[in-house]
């Protein structure tokens, strides 16, 4: 079991910027693959980002492309998620979540991960 634990969200407004972050108090994320999901108000949770072991593969979904960037430390056992030229569309709950395996992008626009934070939340005004 993994517990991920996220921080960062809180409110923006339109074109502004924040950055997530996550990590496993007590425990080190090196052995996992590491994403971020959405759920914004009545709608169902949505791949945002992944990022493999070492950082050398990643993938995002298309709203975010030039806008998200997603990246860990290792070394702090930490997963990022910077978040620029937000937008209101981009209001949701962020989730962090964590898998052993890595897919392809097409598998992360459908499914899940194996592990999942509580979730922090992020409001942009416009």
């Amino acid at each position: 079991q993994v517990q991920l634990v996220e921080s960062g969200g809180g409110l923006a407004q339109a074109g502004g910027s924040l950055r997530l972050s996550c990590g496993a108090p007590g425990r080190t994320l090196t052995d996992y693959v590491l994403g971020w999901f959405r759920q914004a108000p009545g709608k169902e949770r949505e791949f945002v980002a992944v990022v493999n072991w070492s950082g050398s593969s990643i993938y995002y979904t298309d709203s975010v492309k030039g806008r998200f960037t997603i990246s860990r430390d290792n070394a702090k056992n930490t997963v990022y998620l910077q978040m620029n030229s937000l937008k209101p569309a981009d209001t949701a709950v962020y989730y962090c979540a964590a898998d052993s395996k890595f897919f392809t992008r097409s598998y992360y626009l459908v499914n899940g991960m194996d592990y999942w934070g509580k979730g922090t939340l992020v409001t942009v005004s416009s």
